[in-house]
């Protein structure tokens, strides 16, 4: 139900806004969710390390998110302008944007062999976002109509609902501090070169992957795909096939090696849609967002399983929030800035120049991969 959610509304929002003649406020919708959500997961991730059950936390920030993206998205069904749009997104993000550490939380506390187990039940988020993208499609046809964006807020609604049946997660932290409340004690963690070098590089690595998000679904559809918002879940039906090896690679790999292996596919995965861009072959695009979800798997859910694994217990929730200001906050609000700029200077109204914005996205992973590489020490066997 949690990946339901985004997966009906988030890669169909560039055409919706095209469609609702916003198409030059694109930048700003993919902006506005990391301004807002910049602190929230710190926050939550505080609460539930020392004051509110996790569970609990995630149902209550479900049930308002539903409810704030219902409005959302009827503001703009009924042409009340992007400002009143844009205020229901900035505050729905401030309330949803812990859930994915929270859920991290809860499934690492609980799992026996958590750590092999997670990628069992971080599937079943993959599961629904693809199934959200063929509803939105070939059921609901609303690739490019508010109609996602109500399904998104249902999906929404299950989740607060069926949060409140899972197990009991207490804090565990003891912490008393106005620093610890507002989840601050976090940033410690950049006192150790490894996780500063991990945290760094992620929100370097989500300032290009803003752009899978933003125009994934407007290539398909310029490559003449009629189907773009399904199109596009394709990447999770390999994220499916990541998830179900990634458990049994950690125990064979170190940490290091899936970290880097996520990242180099990333380069190639970018370069494939920018051949799509030169040779209008949309096959090739087709192909880079297919690798797309083992690239995101092995990076982004190994590097949960990395901090849940070196952080302190009383600071794990804090940790996975921290690694969520990077990975949907500080990244993203760069990369929806920088990869908006760089679609408009590459990419022309005739649609020519998308293998120059591609490719140019593909040299920054490649620093990613790089910077990784040489400043990050593995310091005992499996990291």
């Amino acid at each position: 139900m949690h990946g339901l959610a985004p997966g009906f509304w988030i890669p169909a929002l560039t055409n919706i806004l095209k469609a609702e003649g916003l198409g030059e406020w694109v930048a700003w919708a993919f902006a506005i969710p990391p301004v807002c959500s910049l602190f929230a997961p710190l926050v939550a991730g505080a609460l539930a390390d020392e004051r509110l059950a996790a569970q609990k936390l995630l149902s209550y920030s479900s049930l308002l998110g539903a409810a704030i993206l219902a409005v959302t998205f009827l503001c703009l069904d009924i042409g009340l302008g992007p400002i009143w749009f844009f205020a229901g997104l900035a505050a729905y993000s401030i309330v949803s944007s812990p859930s994915w550490g929270l859920i991290t939380t809860i499934s690492l506390t609980h799992l026996n062999d958590g750590e092999r187990n997670f990628p069992f039940v971080r599937v079943g988020a993959t599961f629904g976002w693809m199934a959200a993208g063929f509803m939105t499609s070939y059921v609901l046809q609303a690739d490019a109509s508010p109609v996602a964006g109500y399904a998104a807020a249902c999906a929404r609604l299950l989740t607060g609902l069926f949060a409140f049946a899972l197990p009991h997660t207490p804090p565990l932290g003891s912490g008393k501090s106005w620093r610890r409340a507002l989840g601050l004690g976090a940033f410690v963690l950049f006192r150790n070169r490894n996780h500063a070098v991990l945290l760094s590089v992620t929100g370097l690595f989500s300032i290009p992957l803003a752009a899978f998000y933003m125009y994934s679904a407007e290539l398909f559809k310029e490559l003449g795909n009629k189907t773009p918002t399904a199109s596009v879940s394709v990447a999770q039906w390999s994220e499916v096939f990541a998830m179900f090896l990634l458990g049994a690679m950690m125990v064979k790999y170190r940490l290091k090696t899936l970290l880097l292996w996520g990242l180099g596919l990333s380069v190639l995965r970018y370069s494939m849609s920018g051949y799509a861009g030169l040779t209008g072959l949309v096959g090739w695009h087709f192909a880079g967002v297919a690798l797309h979800g083992v690239c995101y798997t092995m990076y982004f859910v190994t590097a949960q399983v990395y901090l849940n694994r070196r952080v302190d217990p009383s600071l794990k929730a804090q940790a996975q929030g921290l690694l969520s200001l990077m990975s949907a906050g500080i990244g993203p609000l760069i990369g929806a800035f920088f990869c908006g700029w760089l679609h408009g200077v590459c990419v022309d109204s005739n649609g020519n120049g998308w293998e120059n914005f591609w490719w140019i996205l593909a040299g920054i992973i490649a620093l990613c991969w790089v910077t990784f590489g040489i400043l990050y020490k593995s310091m005992r066997a499996g990291e």
